[in-house]
């Protein structure tokens, strides 16, 4: 049987909804460690944007630039399940465009 093999999931959303995302991150199956659910690791920071024609913001409006209080949310999922896990973090996210990459990540015992 291979080795499961592990993506870094790294989404940015306004502090005031980061439990939203982070609650459907754990329940589609992101941040599962051994016996451990939910595991997750935030910092804080400032989103820069400005919103275009055509564009419907949540926060700030077209032609303005916004600074917002965000947190960068990390987790740990199997690659298997990383586009299941990425389309339930944006069914959260308050934004229209949501930030977010992904990661390799290679474990110790593949190493």
């Amino acid at each position: 049987m291979a080795a499961t093999k592990w993506v870094q999931i790294s989404i940015y959303v306004p502090m005031g909804n980061a439990e939203d995302v982070r609650k459907a991150l754990d329940e589609a199956g992101a941040g599962r460690l051994g016996n451990y659910r939910g595991a997750s690791w935030s910092t804080t920071g400032v989103g820069r944007f400005t919103p275009v024609e055509g564009a419907q913001p949540t926060i700030g409006a077209v032609g303005v630039p916004s600074d917002v209080p965000e947190h960068k949310i990390e987790v740990l999922a199997p690659r298997e399940i990383a586009r299941s896990v990425i389309d339930a973090a944006i069914a959260a996210h308050p934004y229209e465009e949501p930030a977010y990459y992904v990661t390799e990540v290679f474990m110790a015992d593949e190493l």
